[in-house]
């Protein structure tokens, strides 16, 4: 039974939907054509990849290609399928929007990202000199890729600038980014699987990872991973920063330390984010002070969650605000292009720093929340799974559902606050 819920486990040799008569026009329209009607994903995806080295592979090189090839028949089927579904959802944004200069260049990528895993769909697996050009166009589509962030982000910016934010479109794009964000970790998640493991060669800094995933990963060295980087950025800028106390408790194994299956980019880059945040915050809270409080870290491993809180003395954010530090068309950064010789400008960005590490917490299951106090600081709350078989992807898929979404307007609230001037209902009205 396949964790998605869907049944089954993947065939992998089924065929593809696509018919050659159905390639031929989404080569002339470069767009998606049945690959979105598939209603679900299989959520067992990454972890079939992170499987294969456990299936044999690592004993003789025919194995290997063997599992080179398995991974190729369902790559070469499942990452046009997610390309697809995004490019079907990035159609229902505003036609200003697509218009920008940025997003037609975006488009053009995944255009071409989609046509050029297409050519795979009929090539035999057995082939060796198929498998190496599918590695070497996986790694050209991740590099196509590399900005594509940026890229989106300047052309919500270019959006803005000129005409400016409707509650409506504010609602549809947040809507749509999260998505198309989370989309966009997946397919780099699964195309960084197959080439790290497939590339025939071993990262010597971590021989025991597997692919981008490590079997052992030790939480708090990321944790003092980030807490350095970000340390050296803000002292570059500030001259100083706050010290960090971490504190552990492993239920589970007690005194041993706390390791998890995880990818430990992703949570750097969360942990990297919450302090910037947190250092900036402090700093700028306390300019007048001979010292600064501690950032508190507290991991904790039960049997279900891996939490990490981290907490800071920054002042805290007023709780109207919370939401707004998640959304993607309330921030006031800086587009890329523009030098900004500002103070903040390297722990500050484009605003996308939060939602975007809620967006790889919440891949694997997992969620990323901050609570405030006004006028004393701030906690920021990782929650991941613990056990890996609970770890599988959340995606977005593109049915009638979403479709609501952007066809959705905004309804009148159905909850109100009293005028502090009450209107003056009565019939009659006497002057004094």
């Amino acid at each position: 039974m396949c964790v998605c819920g869907s049944g089954t486990l993947p065939d992998f040799n089924r065929r593809s939907e696509f018919s050659s008569g159905a390639k031929q026009t989404a080569r002339r329209k470069h767009m998606p054509t049945k690959m979105t009607q598939r209603s679900c994903y299989c959520a067992c995806s990454v972890f079939f990849l992170l499987l294969l080295p456990d299936v044999g592979c690592h004993v003789t090189a025919g194995s290997a290609n063997a599992c080179e090839k398995t991974s190729f028949v369902f790559l070469r089927q499942e990452l046009p399928v997610r390309l697809a579904n995004i490019m079907k959802e990035i159609d229902f944004l505003p036609d200003k929007l697509l218009g920008t200069p940025s997003l037609r260049l975006l488009t053009s990528w995944y255009s071409q990202s989609l046509l050029e895993l297409i050519d795979f769909l009929e090539k035999d697996p057995d082939d060796k000199d198929v498998l190496k050009n599918f590695t070497q166009t996986l790694v050209n589509i991740r590099n196509r890729h590399n900005n594509v962030v940026p890229t989106m982000a300047q052309g919500v910016v270019e959006y803005k600038e000129a005409f400016g934010v409707d509650p409506v479109t504010n609602q549809n794009v947040q809507y749509f980014l999260d998505r198309f964000y989370m989309s966009r970790i997946s397919t780099r998640m699964l195309m960084n699987q197959h080439t790290l493991i497939f590339d025939g060669s071993v990262n010597p800094a971590h021989p025991k990872h597997i692919g981008s995933i490590d079997p052992t990963c030790d939480v708090v060295e990321v944790i003092k991973d980030a807490y350095e980087t970000s340390k050296m950025l803000c002292e570059q800028y500030y001259l100083t920063s706050p010290d960090m106390k971490i504190t552990e408790v492993n239920s589970k194994i007690p005194g041993q330390p706390i390791q998890i299956v995880y990818v430990p980019s992703h949570l750097y880059h969360m942990l990297f984010e919450l302090f910037k945040n947190a250092m900036r915050a402090t700093v700028e809270m306390h300019e007048t002070s001979t010292t600064l409080p501690l950032i508190k870290v507290r991991v904790s491993l039960g049997t279900e969650d891996l939490t990490i809180k981290m907490s800071d003395r920054g002042g805290g954010v007023p709780l109207r605000k919370i939401e707004r530090l998640f959304s993607y068309m309330y921030s006031t950064a800086p587009s890329p292009v523009r030098v900004d010789n500002g103070r903040n400008a390297p722990l500050a960005g484009f605003g996308y720093g939060l939602p975007i590490s809620r967006l790889y917490a919440k891949y694997f299951q997992g969620d990323l929340q901050l609570y405030s106090m006004e006028g004393y600081g701030t906690s920021a709350v990782i929650y991941l799974k613990a056990l890996s078989s609970e770890s599988v992807e959340r995606l977005p898929v593109f049915n009638k559902s979403a479709l609501r979404h952007y066809q959705s307007t905004t309804e009148a609230d159905d909850w109100c606050m009293p005028s502090k001037d009450p209107k003056k209902l009565g019939r009659y009205e006497t002057s004094g």
